[in-house]
């Protein structure tokens, strides 16, 4: 445990010490008062029962700790204690000399500068209204322009069928992803029931695996214990289609994905509401192409944001708008040759129940 010499208590922002097993060893005045807690009732206690950040934090802190360096990450709510969540910085440094104690330090950020998961989400969904009563006023006159291109192609020599046949053909595409547009908006709330994540993966694996997916070759890594989650499984087995999808069609040739379920209690976000969620069910489905683009990893769940060419930009931004709403979360680790969406959710209230391969 580090000692209150003048510099730790000097320190102007909060900063914590927690132990290998994630145990908070020490914090500081400047922690005492952004938590509202006194530095006896956070000692000795578990990181994440003291603490709430609004993203998935284990897996940066492990990475922190093997390789002995620090890690930054920007722009989430944190809180705990009596103290309302507010937008920080984060930064982990690990500490070899100490047992591989690792040192926390919040950097909160000005409320002029705040952007909420819940603005986000609100800003999304305004977007996504416009453009859904955009969509339906847009494919009467498609349809007229459709219609009046095969009248036209009649009439035409070879050369001329093929402006005619590009007329058709496009205007067949903007219908589809207006349709998509229109999917979107009308997206029902989920119908919550006790649900098996293996056996919505499997239906999703044997969709992709006979249609797009047919070119992958397809891995299982499920925990055969996991208990079952709360949810839609239609929506679902639609969430893993769309990450199945995204990852096949980010290779050409063939590539591998994996399914990988597990464990893990030590994670928990804050809701928009202000209430705390403990979301133990991780769902990663990983692929081994290219990564995405550094400049869209930032906003690759935000409508109409694509890195593919003639991508529409909604399949993530419906990935993540169903995980919201069934009170989950998802997010994405990416490097080429390595991309891993992460799908974690709650656990059914039931201790009973429990999931099967």
């Amino acid at each position: 445990m580090m000692e209150h010499d003048r510099l730790w208590s000097g320190l102007p922002i909060p900063a914590l010490m927690v132990d290998r097993q994630n145990i908070i060893r020490d914090v500081n005045p400047s922690a005492e008062g952004f938590f509202n807690l006194s530095a006896k009732a956070m000692r000795d206690q578990p990181l994440w029962d003291k603490v709430m950040v609004a993203a998935p934090l284990d897996d940066a802190m492990e990475r922190a700790r093997r390789d002995s360096t620090s890690l930054f990450v920007n722009d989430v709510d944190v809180s705990g204690g009596e103290r309302a969540p507010m937008l920080c910085n984060v930064q982990m440094a690990a500490m070899p000399d100490l047992d591989d104690h690792l040192l926390i330090l919040i950097q909160p950020k000005e409320s002029g500068h705040r952007i909420s998961r819940a603005s986000t989400s609100t800003a999304a969904k305004s977007a996504i209204g416009m453009a859904e009563m955009l969509a339906h006023e847009i494919k009467n006159p498609l349809a007229g322009i459709t219609g009046a291109a095969q009248l036209l192609s009649m009439n035409l020599s070879n050369g001329d069928l093929e402006m005619t046949d590009l007329i058709v053909s496009e205007s067949r595409r903007i219908v589809k992803l207006l349709d998509q547009v229109e999917q979107f908006g009308r997206l029902r709330p989920p119908q919550m029931e006790p649900v098996n994540l293996h056996d919505v993966l499997e239906r999703a694996r044997q969709s992709a695996a006979v249609g797009f997916g047919a070119h992958m070759k397809f891995e299982e890594r499920y925990d055969p214990s996991l208990p079952l989650t709360i949810g839609d499984a239609d929506q679902l087995v639609q969430v893993f289609l769309n990450l199945v999808k995204n990852a096949s069609e980010a290779q050409k040739r063939t590539g591998t994905i994996t399914l990988h379920t597990y464990y893990e209690q030590s994670l928990r976000v804050q809701l928009p509401d202000g209430t705390r969620q403990t979301l133990p069910l991780q769902v990663e489905v990983i692929d081994d192409g290219p990564g995405l683009p550094q400049e869209l990893a930032s906003m690759i769940f935000e409508p109409f944001v694509s890195g593919r060419e003639n991508g529409t930009g909604l399949g993530l931004a419906l990935v993540s708008k169903i995980i919201a709403d069934h009170g989950g979360w998802v997010s994405v680790d990416s490097v080429p040759g390595r991309t891993a969406f992460r799908i974690s959710m709650p656990m059914a209230k039931s201790k009973t129940q429990k999931g099967r391969t």
